[in-house]
């Protein structure tokens, strides 16, 4: 279950950054910054987005940003991750599904995953930047994430605040079903 809320979150919220970067477009004026129309910078963010979640796209490519053999390979590991998820999130749903008439009692694991949660959440409110070069080191085995504007131009399109916006919506999804799941294991 944990597993499950885990994967539920994160996509849940590779989906609703959709949402979320076109409101960050005119929001941040992503346009003006690249010198694009909205339309054709939300363009290139579904190429990108294509090439993360859909298993078939083999190829990083963009039609109005370059990229570096660097950034080309910390997309490819970033589709690995976007896999991983996908398939553990498949897999615990359909464990659970076959479980779901089992009884388990374990509702303090919830209450400490969320505790854990609030945790992260504390230390990215203090320091965003430091939470999220924590988070690449931990996820990335090289600093490819590190981009550079004029090798990777994409990056002008892809700023903190919209990373911050998308852990926000996280966040409050996996704090939110962990502690409705620690209070309904409770009640039964």
């Amino acid at each position: 279950m944990a597993f499950f809320i885990l994967t539920l979150s994160i996509t849940v919220t590779i989906f609703a950054s959709y949402g979320i970067f076109y409101f960050s477009i005119g929001h941040f004026n992503l346009d003006q910054i690249v010198y694009m129309s909205s339309n054709r910078v939300m363009h290139n963010y579904n190429q990108m987005m294509n090439y993360l979640i859909n298993p078939f796209n083999g190829t990083f490519k963009l039609d109005d940003f370059q990229s570096s053999p660097a950034g080309r390979l910390h997309f490819a590991d970033c589709k690995k991750l976007f896999m991983l998820n996908f398939g553990v999130f498949i897999l615990s749903g359909i464990y659970l599904w076959f479980r779901r008439n089992k009884r388990v009692y374990f509702s303090k694991v919830f209450k400490y995953i969320a505790i854990t949660g609030v945790v992260l959440v504390a230390l990215m409110m203090i320091d965003f930047d430091g939470f999220f070069v924590v988070f690449h080191e931990i996820l990335f085995r090289n600093s490819d994430w590190l981009f550079d504007p004029g090798k990777d131009p994409v990056i002008n399109i892809l700023p903190e605040e919209f990373f911050t916006e998308c852990f926000v919506l996280f966040f409050i999804l996996f704090e939110g079903l962990n502690i409705w799941k620690f209070k309904a294991k409770k009640r039964s």
